[in-house]
């Protein structure tokens, strides 16, 4: 399937030119048209910022819900219609500062999703502040005397929770990149892709240079089914991983709802009993 059934036309993309999430949108079409998946079959929910306006710029069925909200929304689009594919995809500020509690609850419920993250350790829409991956010492015109809290490590909360996909990408790699969201994509139940990605207006720290020098690819002889290896990568930092840190398959959570225990069809084929309806609201009625 051609790629390009995923473009836009005539639209004015709101990016910086050189910004990584240039990379990010060409490797997700990559991976979308490579697994055949139509764009009437996909939506992606975002948040607000710079990654959250991607969804904007292909051809899909689109949610864009508030600051840090985006995955209770995809949970449930997920839960209402689990024939859709599901990509929910926002930034680093937008997913783990406001986001970080959805962000906590999403890994724990499973829903069968992919967690696409642009992190670029700053706050781009909102001209420069830190960001909770941004590093210790990483100096902003709000951050004056540099940040002093250590890093949010979401792959080692992911983990620790006991996620069922955690990965890690460069958006400088376009081809690696494109191969783990396929992945993700592919996996049944909650998928995390963290993609770093330099922004190259507001970090000047964390560039294109700085991430080829300080990043390498976990091996073949890497068990992402080990989770004590997988939080030993996950906590390195002199040189970050990329590659899939941890695999632990379980049941999704729309697979538990018991509204398709007997029904696998999704709600909205579904005809309302109103008798029954009106049955179970008289039975919640307080006298």
């Amino acid at each position: 399937m051609d790629s390009k059934l995923f473009d836009m036309e005539e639209i004015d993309i709101a990016w910086c030119p050189g910004c990584g999430n240039f990379a990010i949108l060409n490797a997700l079409k990559q991976a979308l048209s490579e697994l055949e998946i139509k764009p009437e079959r996909l939506v992606v929910v975002s948040g607000i910022g710079q990654a959250a306006k991607a969804p904007h710029y292909y051809q899909c069925n689109l949610f864009n819900g508030l600051h840090g909200r985006s995955l209770p929304v995809a949970t449930a689009i997920k839960a209402a219609n689990p024939e859709l594919i599901v990509i929910d995809e926002s930034g680093d500020g937008c997913m783990y500062g406001e986001g970080g509690n959805h962000f906590i609850h999403a890994v724990r419920r499973n829903p069968d999703i992919t967690n696409i993250v642009h992190n670029n350790m700053v706050y781009g829409l909102t001209k420069g502040q830190a960001s909770p991956t941004s590093l210790q010492g990483f100096k902003t015109l709000v951050q004056r005397e540099g940040v002093f809290q250590e890093a949010f490590n979401p792959l080692a909360i992911a983990i620790n929770l006991g996620a069922s996909f955690v990965a890690r990408a460069f958006a400088g790699d376009v081809a690696q990149t494109k191969d783990i969201i396929k992945k993700a994509i592919s996996h049944k139940g909650y998928a995390l892709v963290d993609i770093l990605q330099p922004c190259v207006t507001y970090n000047k720290l964390n560039t294109y240079q700085w991430f080829k020098a300080k990043t390498y690819y976990l091996d073949s002889s890497y068990d992402p089914r080990d989770r004590i290896e997988a939080l030993k990568r996950a906590s390195e930092v002199e040189k970050l991983p990329l590659g899939i840190f941890y695999l632990n398959p379980r049941p999704p959570f729309e697979e538990k709802l018991s509204v398709y225990q007997e029904n696998k069809d999704p709600l909205y084929k579904r005809s309302p009993d109103l008798g029954k309806l009106a049955e179970w609201i008289d039975s919640k009625r307080r006298i």
